[in-house]
């Protein structure tokens, strides 16, 4: 059994988000010891470890909630797993072409001014103007 200190230490997860994992459901609430500390096992180590690298990858608790529900079946097909993490990759490729975009217009913005002074700062001028852009961001 891991008291809660260890199970962060463990997983890398910290002890408020332990505690609110349990608050949702995520994980089951721990076993409580004598003192009451709570105490976790190795298979709530596992879950938890399920959920922080998920939630690495960016899904929702909605989603994690959806592929435990899914672990918990072995035998379904993983069609709805398939599902989930190609939605969270269409999500994903649309932040990164969102960051190019960013990119390409802050590039644009912090290499054109060649203003000496604030108030001919090109910078300063293009923020409070967002139709000098050259691209929707």
């Amino acid at each position: 059994m891991l008291s809660i200190g260890d199970l962060s230490r463990q997983t890398g997860v910290k002890i408020p988000t332990i505690r609110y994992y349990e608050q949702i459901g995520l994980i089951e609430a721990a076993e409580r010891s004598e003192g009451n500390q709570r105490r976790y096992t190795c298979e709530e180590k596992d879950r938890l470890s399920f959920i922080r690298h998920a939630r690495d990858l960016g899904l929702t608790l909605e989603a994690i909630r959806k592929l435990i529900d899914l672990s918990q079946h072995p035998e379904r097909p993983c069609v709805d797993a398939d599902r989930i993490a190609a939605e969270q990759l269409k999500a994903v490729r649309g932040k990164i072409e969102k960051l190019r975009r960013l990119e390409t217009e802050l590039e644009r913005i912090a290499t054109h001014c060649h203003g000496d002074q604030v108030k001919d700062c090109y910078v300063i001028h293009a923020l409070a103007h967002h139709e000098l852009c050259e691209s929707e961001h």
